[in-house]
């Protein structure tokens, strides 16, 4: 099994096999706590040989810094088989996430499990910047 792409983006489709993606980033900035943030997906793109035959467990995990989770886990059934003529085959996955709540600024993160074991882990950075004070009044 080989991540090609694991990112966070505003949007993603696939459409006959291309993973199309609008708007990838790793920060969110925010003027106000709690921040929700209205729509993102996850995007990824797994290519696998004969060897991953089978059927699999990917799990997606939204935590914070701490490792708590921000939201339930996601557990998307796999089942790969790939043709005897081809050496590999690839997988597109969209998750689509809205109204995601963030508490406070920091390191978040997505990580990527395939039955248990991790494969890899897409950042997210939650800044703060709060609005600027109003000017004080004039005597």
């Amino acid at each position: 099994m080989n991540i090609q792409v694991a990112v966070l983006c505003d949007a993603a489709t696939d459409e006959n096999g291309k993973l199309n993606l609008l708007g990838a980033f790793d920060t969110i900035r925010t003027s106000h706590l709690p921040a929700v943030h209205p729509q993102c997906s996850i995007a990824l793109r797994i290519a696998f040989g004969h060897e991953d035959e089978g059927s699999h467990t990917l799990r997606l995990n939204f935590v914070d810094a701490d490792g708590r989770s921000i939201m339930p886990s996601i557990d998307i059934p796999v089942q790969v088989q790939i043709p005897g003529d081809s050496h590999f085959g690839t997988r597109n996955f969209v998750v689509n996430i809205q109204q995601l709540k963030f508490e406070g600024p920091g390191l978040y993160s997505i990580d990527l499990a395939m039955d248990d074991e991790s494969r890899a882990s897409i950042p997210l950075l939650v800044k703060h910047t709060p609005p600027p004070a109003p000017p004080a009044p004039r005597e």
